[in-house]
Formats: structure tokens, sequence, C-alpha cells
């Protein structure tokens, strides 16, 4: 029997630094072609995919208003850096055979489309990859952010976020031996624990509009397969306070 993905659309968070592979800075095309490789077997799945992917590989904008630059043209530049990994994934993956559509929130049009949302679902539905660039558009904001709202935005089921670790700990696992892994987690406890799993804005539009994670480990072969599969990988971050927030908020009314 052919195995049937557990969602109909996902969102996979990538972040700029899974690019780097071997590399200290920039993008190691073995890593791009490898990861494009496991979004055509989800694809084959026929799962419809939107990725929000990062700039951290190339430019950091945090770190680099900590070190004097302003913030706000620090955060435009590291926007400016999602754009270069999207069109790098887009070429790899079109090279593997799927139609690939960039979505900038920054306006360029010679490179991307602009992020309009109808247009963004149509290409999913057309059976297109969708890759959000450009992360909100505003600074101050981390791609994180921008996965959830463009999840959110286009109907997402759930947001994959692939990252360097197998989940979520309890504290740093390559500082602290002793540190637990969760397989599942409330996104309060994330919250309370600051335990980093995305920024605080986004684990909160994710709580309040109950968008299920999934953090794994993008190192391990296949692992995107299984978790679009409905298998058992990584750490789950879902509710388990949402009623008593919205008790609380008609209690208020």
């Amino acid at each position: 029997m052919k195995p049937k993905s557990h969602y109909k659309r996902i969102l996979l968070k990538l972040s700029g630094e899974a690019l780097l592979g071997r590399k200290n800075f920039g993008i190691d095309q073995r890593v791009v072609q490898l990861i494009a490789k496991e979004i055509k077997e989800i694809s084959s799945l026929g799962v419809e995919i939107a990725i929000v992917i990062g700039g951290g590989n190339i430019f950091r904008g945090l770190e680099a208003s900590a070190e004097g630059m302003e913030r706000t043209a620090a955060d435009y530049m590291g926007m400016l850096a999602t754009v270069l990994n999207a069109l790098a994934l887009q070429n790899a993956l079109e090279h593997s055979g799927l139609p690939t559509r960039v979505q900038s929130a920054i306006e360029m049009r010679e490179l991307a489309e602009p992020y309009i949302r109808r247009r963004a679902v149509r290409h999913l539905e057309k059976g297109r990859i969708v890759i959000f660039a450009g992360g909100t558009g505003n600074p101050y904001f981390t791609t994180d952010t921008a996965a959830a709202l463009r999840a959110m935005e286009i109907g997402a089921q759930v947001i994959l976020k692939a990252t360097k670790v197998d989940g979520v700990y309890s504290s740093d696992p390559m500082k602290d031996r002793s540190a637990k892994k969760f397989s599942e987690i409330t996104y309060m406890d994330v919250l309370r624990k600051e335990l980093h799993v995305m920024d605080s804005t986004a684990i909160s539009l994710c709580m309040d509009n109950s968008l299920p994670i999934i953090v794994f480990s993008l190192l391990e072969k296949g692992n995107i397969r299984k978790a679009v599969e409905g298998k058992k990988v990584g750490t789950l971050v879902k509710g388990g306070n949402n009623r008593a927030r919205r008790s609380k908020k008609k209690a208020d009314r």
C-alpha cells in the first residue's frame, strides 16, 4: 500500500544555518540538494508544501544590532539574506523537477512574486511548492514569526520546524548532558520554561490558533517524511491550556 500523508498542507520552517553544511558561511549546495530530495519525497505523497527559510547563514540582523548597527537596517538586511536562500532552494527544487514559486514580503519583481495570500494558496492547490522569503516584511519580527503567520494565512495544518537538534530539550543538549528531551510539550510550558523553540511571538500565535509544531532534526535522513506521515519524530508542541485561556477571555468580556 502506498504511504499517505497525515497532513494535506504543511509549512516547513528551515533555519538559514541548515544550509551551511560544513561551511562557516554561505550556502553548501550539497546540503541544499539533499533538502530538495527530501522535499521531493514528501511531495510525492500529495501533500501541499509551503516553506519559510531563515537567513542566519548569511546575515543575522539581531547580532548586527547588538554590535551597534541600527536595528531596522540590520533586520532588513537579514530579510534580504532569506531571499538569497529561497532562490538557492528554488533552484535545487526545480532541478529535481518540482514546480516552485518564491513569494517575497519585500517587493523585488525581477526575482520573486510579491506575497499575495490568495495567489499562494492557488499555487499550493496546483501542486506547486511555495517558498516565502523576506520574513514578514517588517523589522523586529523573526522568520519564526513569519512561519507562524504564513502557516495560519494559508491554512496549514502543522508547522514542521527542522533544526540541528532532534527535538526540544529542557536545556541545551550540546552543553548539558543531563538535558531532558520532551516527546510532547505544551505551548505554555515552552513559554514558561523559556525553551526557545521559536520566539515568544510565534509560539503565542500558534497557541492562540491551536496550530501544532513538530520540532525535529534535519540532519537525520527521512525525518521530514516521517513527520508528514504522522510518525513519531522529534517533539510535538501543542495545546493543553487553550481551553482555560478561552474561558478566561470569555470571563473577562
